[in-house]
């Protein structure tokens, strides 16, 4: 089979390429799916320069979500899976023809569902709904993040307006505001102004900020913790500026703030099944509404997989870069 290989770390662009590999057989409580499209995440391009939390031995294969055709099971598996359409996150090697999964993390698809949107709701989704649901926040309850016009951002900004949760966008750029708005964001505040916290409070009225959510590090960690309201909480997400956090200590001491950080992966592996379920049956709900949207930039071939890292970083991307065997 064809998949997407690099054999050593560095830039997408340099150092992936399309090889031939043998195709992998299913093992005990595992299923083989024939790829129909697979998502780029930043993650994955991170893990092909090395810069991940997770760093496989090389040569390597890339990727990690995927929508496909479930053509083979292994031992303990039930066979009626066998021409399922399923997506599927945390599937190491998804940029490839076929890829092997855990048939326990398979998500069937309805009939409803195109791929590319299919594509995209094992990881980015379920990531943004989890630590959302983690803020345990009531309809009417502020909240602010930043890094709101990325992936997770602005679903979280679009599920938290399901719920009946106010959020607060923050972008770097005025551009991110109408960028946002034409996917149905409201409350978006650029940071490139002198008087942005002054926008955010108006917005909030005066209404404390019970919870924040940080996906940039360095001096916007701190952002978010001085909008943050006594007692509250600030989830750190993401660290696409810096892996420091500039947060002043007296917001934490005297506000009593506390400061977490979420990693989907591990969230979602501890999380029971039933919980599981449950935000996967509200993701569908939402996009059947028009209440979350997935939106497509491009669908690329294996062969222009190297593309996706400049295509990813671009500003004003709106939505995800798949690749199709």
């Amino acid at each position: 089979m064809r998949a997407v290989i690099h054999s050593s770390f560095g830039d997408p662009a340099e150092v992936l390429s399309v090889q031939d590999v043998p195709e992998p057989e299913p093992g005990p409580g595992q299923v083989r799916l024939r790829v129909l499209l697979a998502t780029v995440h930043n993650h994955d391009l991170l893990t092909v320069g090395g810069l991940y939390g997770y760093k496989p031995e090389l040569p390597a294969r890339s990727g990690t979500e995927a929508v496909g055709i479930v053509d083979a099971v292994g031992a303990g598996v039930d066979e009626a899976l066998i021409g399922r359409r399923v997506t599927v996150g945390g599937a190491f090697g998804a940029w490839a023809e076929y890829v092997l999964a855990a048939a326990a993390g398979l998500i069937a698809v309805p009939d409803d569902i195109p791929d590319e949107q299919a594509a995209q709701l094992g990881s980015m989704p379920f990531s943004a709904i989890s630590v959302l649901d983690s803020l345990a926040l009531q309809p009417g309850e502020w909240m602010i993040q930043n890094a709101a016009n990325g992936a997770v951002g602005r679903m979280v900004a679009q599920l938290a307006a399901a719920r009946g949760v106010h959020a607060v966008s923050l972008v770097r750029r005025t551009a991110g505001i109408t960028e946002l708005a034409a996917q149905g964001v409201g409350n978006v505040v650029a940071t490139d102004t002198d008087d942005w916290a002054d926008r955010v409070a108006a917005l909030t009225a005066g209404a404390p900020i019970r919870a924040g959510i940080d996906s940039v590090g360095g001096q916007a960690a701190g952002q978010i913790a001085a909008m943050v309201s006594e007692g509250g909480q600030v989830v750190i997400f993401g660290a696409m500026h810096s892996p420091t956090l500039q947060i002043s200590s007296g917001d934490i001491i005297f506000k009593q703030l506390t400061v977490r950080g979420f990693w989907g992966s591990k969230v979602a592996a501890a999380m029971p099944a039933e919980e599981r379920a449950s935000l996967f049956r509200e993701l569908l709900q939402r996009l059947r509404e028009g209440a979350l949207t997935l939106p497509v930039a491009a669908v690329l071939p294996f062969e222009r997989a190297g593309e996706a890292n400049q295509a990813t970083l671009s500003a004003g991307r709106e939505g995800k870069i798949l690749l199709r065997p």
